[in-house]
C-alpha cells in the first residue's frame, strides 16, 4: 500500500511505515504522477483533490487534518467511489482562542471598552455556528457578551431536534437572520463552511448593512468575504481583523495595510488543534483500510496544559495580557505585514500555541 502525506502535518512522520510506503512531499507537490499508484492521501487545504489530481489514479481514500473540505471535489470523489472522511472540529478551541485574542488586543490598542458596566449591551453577531462558531458564542457569553447567532442550517436542525425531544428547551438557542445581525452587532465575526452560498457572503450589500463602527473579524475562508466590498466599506468599521485571505499566499497588499490584525491563516494553528487534525486523520485511515495498531493512535503531549482561563475579578486589560502572553498576536501581525511575500513560510513555520481552557 501507498500512502501520499503532506508533509507539513505534524507528528505524523514515523507513525505509516510500518504499514505502508509512504511519500512525503509539500501539498502543492502532490500531482497526478505522485498519486496515479496511491492507495491513500492525507492533505491539508493546500492540495485541490479534484479530478485534475485523482482522474486515472488508484486512490481510495483521503484524509484532510483540517476542519474544512472546499479543497476536495466531494462530489467526484463519490462518483469515483473515493471515501473521504475530514477532521471535524479538531481546531475549534484554537480559532475561538484566536477571535477573543485578536478582539481584546485590537480594543487594547484602540481604547474600545468591551466589557464591564458601561457596555452591557455589547453584541457579537456570529456567522455560521458549527464547531467553532458554537465555542465562540459559548465563550463570549461567558465573558458576559450577548451574543446574536446566524445559522438558518443550524437553526432547522436545532428545532427538528427539539421537536422530536432530543434536546431540553433549556438548551434550545435562538438564532436570527443575516440582516438582522448585521444591523445589530457591534462584532461580525464569520465561521461559515466555504460552499456555493457562501462564496462571496460578505460583499457590498452585507457591508453596507453592518452597524456603524463595529469590528469586523474574518478566521474562517478567504473566499467567503469578496475584497473589493469590503476595501469600500473599511471606514465604516471600527476595526479590522483577517486571518485569511483570498489567492493564499498571494495576497491583496491593500487590504493587508487596511487590517488592524493581519496573520497568515494560522488562526487554527494551536498545538492541540494540531494534535487533534492528525490524530483523527491517523484513526480514519486505520478504520477505512482495517489496521488494527493505529485505530487508538494517540499522540502524547510533551508537557501538561496549564493555561486555565478564569474571568472573575480580572479588568479588560488583564484578560487581554492573559490571552496576549499565551498569543503575542501582535507579533505575527508585524511579520506578516514587513514580509507578506513570506506567507507560506510564515505559516509554515508558525510556532503552534498552546491553548487555553475555561475553568
Amino acid at each position: 500500500m501507498k500512502i501520499v502525506v503532506d508533509k507539513d502535518i505534524p507528528f505524523i512522520w514515523g507513525v505509516l511505515e510500518e504499514f505502508a510506503q509512504v511519500v512525503y512531499l509539500p501539498g502543492k507537490e502532490i500531482v497526478p504522477e505522485v498519486v496515479k499508484d496511491a492507495d491513500a492521501l492525507v492533505v491539508r487545504t493546500r492540495t485541490k483533490c479534484n479530478a485534475s489530481l485523482l482522474e486515472g489514479s488508484s486512490v481510495k481514500f483521503i484524509a484532510t487534518a483540517t476542519i474544512g473540505t472546499d479543497h476536495i471535489d466531494l462530489e467526484y470523489c463519490a462518483a469515483a467511489g473515493i471515501a473521504v472522511k475530514n477532521a471535524a472540529g479538531c481546531n475549534s478551541g484554537g480559532v475561538m482562542q484566536y477571535v477573543f485574542t485578536s478582539l481584546f488586543a485590537l480594543a487594547r490598542k484602540n481604547d474600545i471598552i468591551l466589557t464591564g458596566k458601561s457596555v452591557p449591551d455589547f453584541k457579537i453577531g456570529i456567522i455560521g455556528v458549527g464547531n467553532v462558531g458554537t465555542k465562540v458564542a459559548a465563550f463570549g457569553e461567558y465573558l458576559g457578551f450577548e451574543v446574536l447567532r446566524c445559522d438558518p442550517n443550524k437553526e432547522r436542525e436545532q428545532t427538528l431536534a427539539f421537536n422530536r425531544g432530543e434536546i431540553p428547551l433549556k438548551d434550545f438557542k435562538d438564532f436570527y437572520s443575516l440582516e438582522y445581525v448585521l444591523k445589530q452587532s457591534d462584532i461580525i465575526t464569520l465561521h461559515t463552511d466555504l460552499n456555493p452560498s457562501s462564496r462571496g457572503l460578505a460583499g457590498e450589500e452585507f457591508f453596507s448593512k453592518m452597524k456603524e463602527g463595529a469590528i469586523f473579524i474574518n478566521s474562517s475562508r478567504g473566499e467567503v468575504v469578496h475584497d473589493k466590498a469590503l476595501k469600500k466599506y473599511r471606514n465604516k468599521l471600527k476595526g479590522l481583523i483577517l486571518d485569511v485571505w483570498n489567492g493564499e499566499p498571494d495576497i491583496d497588499l491593500d487590504l493587508l495595510n487596511m487590517a488592524d490584525i493581519a496573520t497568515p491563516h494560522i488562526a487554527g494553528y494551536s498545538y492541540e488543534g494540531k494534535v487533534n487534525g492528525t490524530t483523527m486523520a491517523v484513526k480514519a485511515l486505520a478504520e477505512y483500510f482495517n489496521i488494527e495498531p493505529l485505530k487508538n493512535f494517540r499522540i502524547t503531549p510533551p508537557d501538561r496544559n496549564t493555561n486555565f482561563f478564569n474571568k472573575e475579578n480580572l479588568t479588560q486589560n488583564q484578560i487581554s495580557e492573559y490571552f496576549e502572553n499565551i498569543f503575542p498576536i501582535f507579533e505575527h501581525c508585524a511579520d506578516l505585514k514587513r514580509n507578506p511575500q513570506d506567507f507560506e513560510k510564515l505559516r509554515s513555520n508558525f510556532k503552534y500555541r498552546r491553548e487555553f481552557y475555561v475553568i
